[in-house]
């Protein structure tokens, strides 16, 4: 690990003289490539750089122990007790940060709710679920723009996709694709039984231009008017766009705008977005099933958790988590969730690095 952590130094130093190269500084695209990859090293480096220095300061301690002042040789104990507990802190850090990233986590993304089984009621719940999203969202200072919206008349959604644009939003929402199920009693129900709803949910990270291109000949583009929740034509212009993307057959509809351009910018994203998860997913596939565990976000067919209103209780399955504070949590307060994934998935990749490494060795 040190010998690769030296590599990764030596490297952050020549990208930093290459930023201040004058031929560099004329080429935007190069600066801009090198100014991430300096971004990104400075994050090992500066973590490296400490750890050299507890571990000097720990030899330093050592050397103090053979000093025939008592007093001077339990300052050093002490700091050598305090520096190991700090220098295995640095350590599990550097061993995470050394581990390849998701090229992902930094985009924004595109999400998708769909109500499932339940009717009514799971409609009901992707409303609620699209609402918890957006305000956690919100809290973080990101921006949320609907793409695709499709009422069921009640308050609630067949289907919404929304844009949700911040620095790592991937990062964060990725872990939530996925069945997520709701147990309560519906508003409908005069008996005061208990149903279960399902809603699924898709994060896709939205793609530049550059890594996904569509040509003009690979999509159709049909027009017709928009529709509300009772199939009724709500305005009287073909605005409403349906996008075929024609090597694949993947099909994106958009008329939340009254716009016909409009209504075909946002379907383009959502078309890229799909087209580049689709590619990611078959990239993936080709990994060995150790890897995908390592970079995956899990089968959007599994459950991954449920919202049991009686109880009040909010449980991830995948982790086990279980908090009871589900109305706070529908509120947009997910990050203790959040947190609590992002260590599990650190840790697992952790557990697979260090079983690569014992392999190779």
């Amino acid at each position: 690990m040190l010998e690769k952590l030296t590599g990764v130094e030596e490297r952050f130093v020549n990208v930093e003289k290459l930023l201040s190269d004058p031929e560099v500084i004329k080429d935007q695209q190069a600066y801009r490539q090198y100014s991430r990859e300096h971004a990104e090293l400075s994050k090992i480096v500066s973590v490296f750089r400490e750890y050299k220095h507890v571990t000097e300061n720990i030899q330093e301690s050592k050397g103090l122990l053979k000093d025939g002042d008592e007093e001077i040789k339990e300052l050093a104990r002490e700091d050598i007790q305090a520096s190991t507990a700090r220098l295995e802190e640095l350590e599990g850090k550097l061993k995470w940060l050394l581990i390849p990233k998701d090229p992902n986590d930094e985009k924004n993304i595109v999400l998708e709710i769909r109500a499932g089984t339940g009717g009514e009621e799971a409609g009901l719940f992707a409303a609620d679920l699209f609402k918890m999203y957006t305000k956690y969202a919100e809290s973080i200072g990101w921006k949320v723009e609907v793409l695709s919206k499709h009422a069921t008349g009640v308050g609630g959604l067949k289907e919404i996709i929304a844009l949700i644009k911040g620095k790592g939003a991937y990062s964060r929402f990725k872990y939530e694709s996925g069945t997520h199920r709701v147990q309560r009693v519906p508003v409908t129900e005069s008996q005061g039984r208990i149903h279960t709803s399902a809603v699924t949910v898709a994060v896709l990270p939205e793609p530049e231009e550059v890594d996904v291109k569509v040509e003009p000949d690979e999509i159709r583009v049909d027009v017709f008017r928009s529709t509300g929740p009772g199939g009724q034509s709500v305005n009287t212009t073909d605005s409403a766009v349906r996008i075929t993307h024609l090597p694949t057959g993947l099909v994106v509809s958009c008329q939340d705008e009254k716009s016909q351009h409009k209504n075909k910018a946002k379907a383009m994203k959502v078309l890229r977005a799909r087209l580049y998860d689709k590619m990611v997913s078959e990239q993936n596939d080709k990994i060995s099933a150790d890897r995908k565990s390592q970079v995956g976000t899990g089968d959007r067919s599994e459950r991954i958790r449920t919202y049991n209103f009686p109880q009040s209780r909010a449980t991830d399955h995948r982790i086990g988590l279980t908090l009871y504070k589900l109305e706070s949590i529908l509120e947009g307060d997910l990050q203790e969730i959040i947190d609590a994934l992002v260590t599990h998935h650190q840790s697992l990749a952790i557990q697979n690095a260090e079983a690569e490494s014992r392999n190779a060795a």
